[in-house]
């Protein structure tokens, strides 16, 4: 299977602007050469907002932005992976989807773990979901989560073998979301795809792209450079099984997880993240 790491510049605020780049990118994705996926940054459509301005950047799930995403993936035939600032009632979320060729969101994932700057702006996220796709069963995270290993093992104990993260993960910190996905994808021997920005913000935030595919034994497959680029990566799902020949950590593991585990009516199920009990 072929992916496309979509690496992009984006415009903080520039909601109309970064979805017409998604779309252009998404109708020029290489589905005659195999392409099926294609993953964009963190925050893709809207870029990240403050709290002066999230009240106007931020969209539903059925608004406008996400469905021209949506009719973009449909009519290229090709899955998309794109994030933005997801309005829900009165509360704001840092949310990525999973969008299938149908143009359906197959999955739809709320940052758990906030970054310094998205505290006052987003309401974190409290659970973890997968779906199966195109044969490999796929887990969302979305940049500073990755830096926590229980969120990918909380995904890896739903099965996944498919971890797409959308990043916008800043200088100084490059080399710490590089050992991170490296880590997170040999402890739960699973692929890791993972999209950054790069150019600069209008805060004055630098971010160094180095967007990656690594292997479920932690090998980088591919790694992208400093600037705009669509990298193509092969997915070979016979990487999977070779890495979980002779052991399985996640069956290994003595420490078990404190989520909740939810059962749903299709048979499918959820890790949910349950309120911290307070000392008196």
């Amino acid at each position: 299977m072929q992916v496309e790491l979509a690496q992009l510049a984006l415009v903080d605020g520039g909601l109309e602007r970064n979805t017409r780049k998604v779309v252009e990118i998404i109708g020029h994705a290489d589905t005659a050469g195999g392409t099926q996926l294609v993953v964009f940054p963190e925050a893709t459509l809207s870029g990240f907002p403050t709290r002066e301005n999230v009240a106007e950047v931020a969209q539903t799930l059925d608004g406008p932005a996400l469905a021209a995403v949506r009719d973009a993936a449909r009519q290229a035939g090709v899955a998309a992976a794109v994030g933005f600032a997801e309005r829900d009632g009165e509360r704001y979320y840092n949310t990525t989807v999973l969008i299938d060729r149908t143009g359906a969101i197959a999955l739809k994932y709320r940052k758990v773990h906030l970054w310094a700057s998205d505290v006052g702006v987003f309401t974190p996220g409290e659970r973890y979901d997968t779906c199966l796709w195109n044969g490999f069963t796929v887990g969302l995270q979305i940049c500073y989560d990755i830096e926590f290993p229980e969120g990918a093992r909380a995904l890896a104990s739903l099965d996944a073998d498919l971890l797409v993260v959308t990043n916008g993960n800043m200088d100084p910190f490059g080399p710490v979301h590089r050992r991170a996905i490296a880590a997170r994808a040999m402890e739960n021997q699973m692929f890791a795809a993972m999209v950054n920005r790069c150019g600069s913000g209008d805060d004055g935030l630098t971010f160094p792209g180095e967007s990656a595919l690594v292997e479920p034994s932690g090998e980088m497959a591919a790694v992208a450079g400093a600037d705009e680029a669509v990298l193509r990566v092969k997915v070979d799902r016979a990487l999977l099984e070779a890495s979980r020949e002779h052991y399985r950590y996640l069956h290994d593991a003595r420490v078990p997880l404190a989520l909740k585990r939810i059962e749903h009516d299709d048979g499918s199920h959820s890790l949910a993240i349950e309120p911290r009990r307070r000392r008196d």
